[in-house]
């Protein structure tokens, strides 16, 4: 039997391009007259899938609805208009007809969508970080690198902190302390012993807010042990390969009892940023922000170069010397990843 023969990135691109444009005249199979449509409605997207959406209105009714053909973007918090259909056609229920403007967007890059939005009008996002298998504050700095870019207001979270013992918690906390040295909250928390979860519900109240953070950082569980009805699907970090095993499938929206919104979406290993430039990385180190622009040249790399303002900054004792590394291990990373001129051009 002859072997099957690879599909190149080009022909596999096309037909996933084929496939979704099948997807979408069926899904556009189930259209209603202006007749057929009830009044419009405001409402709020619970969780988008594929052509779909599930909508949620003002009294917290859920209708399954299609998208108008203009509705280009749809994504997990949109507010939109949409109009309920007088008659379900095989579960669709409604029809989004219009998107309001988001007060904020979570995107992360794609390199055949390019920038990719994961969620919209979040108020705070919520880095999850743990030590189990290692606490990483590299994959910390890239998180609020990506805040900084969106402008929304970021919180690290250290879960699993019964996993700690004394001396791991001194080092961690010595790390943390650089966080809150520089402004940025940090709250702790264990969904196995409890610990933490009242403040961390504090937080969220009245807040719309998204976790991010890697695979087996335990995002789900922490849902779970805030809102114990959903009982959402975990699973606890592999032990051969010491990654988290994905749970969450498809972003969703739930509501606190006591006020505010949590949107929780799909475990990402890596939050890339292989499409930003330098200049917006350092943007995301925000105690750079005095030095930028003085150092001796222009285009100074900030490592060896002479006259280099970050690193004298560092040799005042001014900026953390693991803050600059971390800078300058992310840039090194954009300058090896052929995504980055991929994206860019």
């Amino acid at each position: 039997m002859a072997k099957a023969k690879k599909l190149t990135k080009g022909q596999a691109r096309r037909i996933r391009a084929n496939q979704a444009k099948k997807l979408r005249q069926k899904s556009d199979a189930v259209e209603w007259q202006d007749n057929e449509l009830g009044a419009p409605q405001e409402g709020t997207v619970i969780s988008r899938f594929g052509q779909h959406a599930d909508i949620e209105n003002g009294q917290g009714d859920t209708f399954r609805c299609n998208l108008r053909r203009g509705v280009a973007s749809l994504v997990c918090g949109d507010k939109v208009l949409f109009r309920e259909g007088k008659s379900n056609e095989h579960s669709i229920s409604g029809v989004v007809e219009a998107v309001h403007d988001r007060s904020s967007e979570l995107s992360r890059p794609d390199v055949y969508d390019g920038l990719k939005p994961i969620a919209a009008n979040i108020s705070q996002i919520i880095i999850v970080t743990t030590v189990l298998p290692a606490f990483n504050p590299d994959i910390i700095d890239r998180y609020i690198v990506a805040c900084v870019q969106t402008g929304i207001k970021p919180v690290i979270l250290l879960n699993k902190v019964d996993l700690m013992d004394e001396e791991l918690a001194e080092i961690v906390e010595q790390q943390l302390d650089i966080y809150r040295d520089i402004g940025y909250q940090v709250l702790y928390a264990s969904s196995a012993s409890g610990d933490g979860i009242d403040e961390l519900k504090t937080q969220l109240n009245n807040e719309t807010s998204i976790f991010v953070g890697q695979s087996g950082v335990g995002k789900s569980t922490l849902v779970n042990s805030l809102m114990p009805e959903l009982s959402l699907d975990t699973q606890e970090v592999s032990e051969n390969s010491g990654l988290g095993q994905h749970t969450t499938t498809v972003a969703r929206l739930y509501h606190f009892a006591d006020g505010g919104d949590l949107i929780d979406s799909p475990g990402i290993r890596e939050f890339g940023l292989w499409h930003l430039t330098a200049e917006q990385v350092a943007d995301g180190f925000i105690e750079f922000d005095d030095y930028l622009g003085t150092c001796k040249f222009r285009d100074c790399k900030h490592k060896d170069d002479p006259g280099c303002a970050l690193v004298a900054a560092v040799e005042a004792g001014e900026i953390y010397p693991e803050r600059l590394e971390s800078y300058q291990r992310i840039v090194d990373s954009l300058d090896t990843n052929n995504l980055t001129s991929r994206f860019k051009h």
